[in-house]
């Protein structure tokens, strides 16, 4: 791996928006990449783990959720970079992933969300 990964789900038209924001506005020192085109065994994820999560991938850690976004906001320019610091802070992820798991279970309802970007009802993802 040359560069670190954000890993996205390329099918729901929200996380494609906000993948297109990231690519253009926030511009990270990684690859932003559809996790249906990304070779999952070389970055150490199963599909379970990236229909439920975004991933940021670098070598030796693999990070989900608001984690990710942290890390991946600090591979950017600033002011991104001083919100991925604040968001990675321990006190601000962990009240982060309830508002995270939120959004994650009801993307389909989100502006450019489809039902296509719906979880199922048994997918590990909307229990958690």
């Amino acid at each position: 791996m040359e560069r670190p990964a954000f890993v996205f789900d390329g099918d729901c038209a929200f996380c494609s928006s906000c993948a297109r924001f990231i690519e253009r506005r926030i511009r990270p020192d990684a690859d932003v990449v559809a996790w249906q085109f990304a070779d999952l065994d070389a970055l150490g994820l199963t599909e379970e783990q990236v229909s439920s999560a975004v991933y940021y991938v670098a070598p030796g850690r693999a990070t989900g959720g608001p984690v990710a976004i942290a890390d991946l906001l600090g591979r950017a320019r600033q002011p991104w970079r001083a919100a991925g610091a604040i968001l990675g802070l321990r006190p601000v992820s962990a009240l982060a992933w309830p508002a995270y798991r939120w959004v994650a279970r009801n993307r389909h309802r989100m502006p450019g969300g489809t039902a296509a970007c719906a979880l199922p009802p048994n997918h590990p993802a909307r229990t958690a």
